[in-house]
């Protein structure tokens, strides 16, 4: 993905502060919170750097996430950069009182992710006795009927695993949009599941096992990328190389 360089944002990375921000649960906000907080001290101890972790969903969360920061670097903990990553954020980093911030790319576009991702499904390929080149991956993913971005994201890292060999075939389904995920998850042979989602919240608690109880799937399903104990690297890299995109 190619990134930009605001003019306005010349420090290094290592000289402000990192925040991380991620959609949260409204009707449960705690968990979210605790998950994006702890990601965050994670983070730091890769970076060096002060690193603080803040839902959208929390009230007051933002607000004191980036109280006292001047310029930070924001972490956007979402798979695309659709809609809340695009609009709904910048508005509120302005409403928090941010009049200044540079942007990363969101975790689901962040360079690296698919080759982390390919390294963690072979060990859990092998764990599982699915035999590489034989096996389908269905990625899980929310997508929307309204905004093509979040299916583009989720394609874009489709067709990277895919590149790579080791799977038969490489299937999305949605929740959200067509095709639905327990159409792509009806499946014959050996097949896998990765959750295409930034945490274990709401969708991955109830609509993916819903979609494919629907379709009938047995095989194994993974913990949302989101979560992986390669993500805090992930992110510190992502920081630490400036790959960022502008703020709006």
């Amino acid at each position: 993905m190619s990134t930009t360089r605001s003019p306005s944002h010349a420090a290094p990375a290592t000289e402000r502060a990192l925040v991380l921000i991620s959609h949260g649960s409204p009707s449960d906000p705690d968990p979210q919170e605790a998950f994006i907080r702890s990601l965050a001290d994670e983070v730091s101890r890769g970076t060096g750097i002060t690193v603080r972790g803040a839902t959208l969903a929390a009230e007051g969360a933002l607000g004191a996430a980036v109280s006292g920061l001047s310029a930070p670097v924001i972490f956007p903990h979402f798979m695309s950069d659709g809609w809340f990553v695009s609009v709904n954020l910048p508005k509120r980093l302005r409403a928090a009182g941010l009049v200044d911030w540079q942007m990363c790319a969101p975790l689901g576009l962040t360079r690296g992710l698919a080759e982390m991702a390919a390294e963690e499904l072979r060990a859990k390929m092998a764990e599982h006795a699915l035999p590489i080149g034989e096996s389908t991956l269905v990625l899980a993913a929310h997508g929307s009927p309204s905004d093509p971005r979040p299916a583009r994201a989720t394609q874009s890292f489709a067709d990277a695993l895919a590149s790579g060999g080791f799977f038969a075939d490489v299937r999305v389904g949605y929740v959200d949009e067509a095709p639905a995920l327990a159409e792509a998850a009806t499946v014959k042979g050996p097949a896998i599941v990765l959750p295409f989602f930034a945490a274990r919240a709401g969708h991955v608690l109830m609509d993916v096992p819903d979609a494919l109880d629907e379709a009938g799937f047995e095989g194994p399903v993974l913990e949302p990328i989101g979560t992986w104990a390669g993500i805090p690297r992930l992110i510190a890299q992502s920081v630490l190389s400036i790959d960022r995109v502008d703020a709006a």
